[in-house]
């Protein structure tokens, strides 16, 4: 590896215009000079700066829209020669091809095109060619080429010239040449992505994924793990694109469990009414609709109040001073919700350990979407769980039909054990949780877990029996034997949803018949590991 190479020449060709001028101005003191196209050029020209066309260079007008301009010889030769080779110096000289020593590209809009809606041909149009290739090229030759691909670096870059008597050191242009790669690969990844959407191919035989750098953390779910968080440019509303507004900076747990509370929360409409969402340890432990906010909050605390010490808390409407005075009452990790008005974040302002997060909306748990997960030597890909059903879609299976306020309260059941993990089962009476189990590996475990916190809970708060006694329980995969059920009864449970489907149906449905128990099927699993 060579040592410091000087900036004499600069290529300079940007879709985002941002900063380019005061870059141009001080390329242009340090006695650069500045090869340009189109735009760019016209921009940098407006400022008051010397710039020659590449079209000079070349010796061909940029043609075909703009298609081409840079797919050239001269352009390709002076970022990929190579300085020290003799041969590669004489070609240079035959040719006329100059010494290109900084290359600056940003490319065509792609992600914010499709973002936007555009249509099928104006995305194409927007996949850039020229830019990906001179990058390529500058970055592979970064033994003597400095190539910069993000606005952000444009400060770093005249920081290293100003080290090195207007050069470059070869560990920066390391660094350059791996953040150039890993942007072409993005690009390309949000190019094949998009296009297999867009042509109905749903298993490409290759899928790329990328992401941008959002926060370097401290360690990942453990210290001795090393983590980083990660967006992928998506619009959906969560802890990705919130706003925090005070406390520390998230954790890698805070964000997992974060993700968990608002997708949670957002299966209930704030035109419904409030709704709250307790999170521990990616499984809920309360989930309650109100008259208010606040009330909202209060019954979902009151399902399991000792899981809730250091929990998520989100929201389906903006944050009130109340209830934001009624959450503080105990220690709490993270609150999240569409906004806040003053008066909570006034209150807030006393918990200095608090983090505050404010969305701008609720994500659309209907939305198509898909969920990656690493396994040994591969990827799992699927679409994210966005299944839903109505009361036109259960079919009750029992001799006793359920009532209109069990019906009710089943549908809030299924909706809140399709965020539990398997097995998960979900007691729940007049519009909030009072029994979660989740994760056992049996079903009947999960059932006795919820109904014994619940139990728990009614010694806590001094009532003459648990709320259990009443409710309704959703099961998110179906029994296969009757012993979860009878146990769910035993609790005091008087009506079950569950999908269905299992080769012991008539025997657990006889079961429920035998104890008076009203029972549908939803026809859908939810499974979540």
């Amino acid at each position: 590896m060579t040592d410091t190479r000087p900036i004499r020449r600069a290529l300079l060709s940007v879709s985002d215009k941002e900063g380019l001028v005061d870059l141009g101005r001080a390329l242009d003191a340090r006695g650069v000079e500045l090869l340009s196209t189109g735009g760019t050029a016209h921009t940098l020209r407006q400022a008051g700066l010397e710039v020659v066309d590449v079209a000079e260079v070349t010796g061909f007008p940029e043609m075909m829209d703009g298609r081409v301009k840079t797919l050239h010889p001269k352009v390709h030769g002076g970022l990929l020669a190579l300085r020290d080779n003799d041969e590669h110096v004489a070609a240079m000289t035959e040719h006329g091809i100059v010494e290109i020593d900084l290359l600056v590209v940003n490319l065509y809009p792609f992600e914010a095109t499709v973002a936007k809606g555009a249509d099928y041909d104006t995305c194409i149009e927007n996949i850039d060619i020229g830019g990906p290739a001179m990058i390529r090229a500058a970055a592979k030759n970064h033994a003597f080429v400095s190539v910069v691909v993000d606005v952000q670096d444009y400060e770093k870059l005249l920081g290293d010239m100003d080290q090195h008597d207007g050069g470059t050191c070869p560990k920066f242009r390391r660094k350059l040449a791996q953040t150039a790669y890993a942007r072409t690969a993005a690009y390309d990844a949000a190019v094949s992505s998009w296009m297999a959407d867009a042509i109905g191919v749903e298993t490409p035989r290759r899928r790329a994924v990328a992401g941008t750098l959002a926060q370097t953390m401290r360690y990942g779910e453990n210290p001795h793990q090393k983590a980083a968080f990660y967006t992928d440019g998506s619009d959906r509303p969560g802890v990705a694109s919130a706003v925090q507004h005070q406390g520390k900076e998230l954790s890698y747990n805070n964000i997992n469990d974060t993700d968990a509370a608002f997708e949670l929360v957002a299966e209930f409409s704030p035109e419904d009414g409030p709704a709250c969402a307790i999170i521990k340890h990616a499984n809920p432990c309360g989930v309650a609709r109100g008259a208010s906010l606040e009330e909202a909050y209060r019954r979902a605390f009151d399902c399991d109040r000792t899981s809730a010490f250091g929990g998520i808390i989100a929201l389906n409407q903006p944050l009130d001073g109340a209830t934001a005075k009624a959450i503080s009452e105990i220690f709490t990790e993270v609150v999240i919700a569409p906004d806040a008005d003053d008066a909570a974040r006034e209150v807030f302002a006393a918990k200095k350990n608090l983090r505050l997060l404010t969305t701008g909306g609720l994500p659309d748990p209907l939305a198509a979407a898909r969920t990656i997960r690493q396994v040994s030597g591969g990827y799992l890909v699927q679409d994210k769980d966005n299944g839903h059903v109505s009361i036109d879609d259960l079919k009750v299976v029992t001799e006793r039909q359920p009532t209109e306020q069990e019906l009710k309260d089943l549908l809030f059941a299924w909706k809140v054990a399709k965020h539990v993990k398997s097995n998960a089962i979900v007691y729940v009476k007049d519009a909030a949780t009072v029994g979660v189990g989740a994760g056992q590996m049996s079903r009947v475990d999960s059932t006795r877990i919820a109904a014994r916190k619940a139990q728990d809970m009614a010694e806590a708060l001094g009532l003459s029996a648990p709320l259990t006694q009443g409710s309704v329980v959703a099961s998110d995969a179906f029994f296969p034997f009757a012993d979860g059920l009878l146990t769910a009864a035993e609790a005091g449970a008087t009506a079950v949803i569950q999908p269905g489907g299992s080769m012991r149906d008539k025997e657990v449905i006889a079961a429920a018949d035998e104890a008076g128990i009203a029972m549908v099927f939803s026809g859908m699993r939810h499974f979540r590991h």
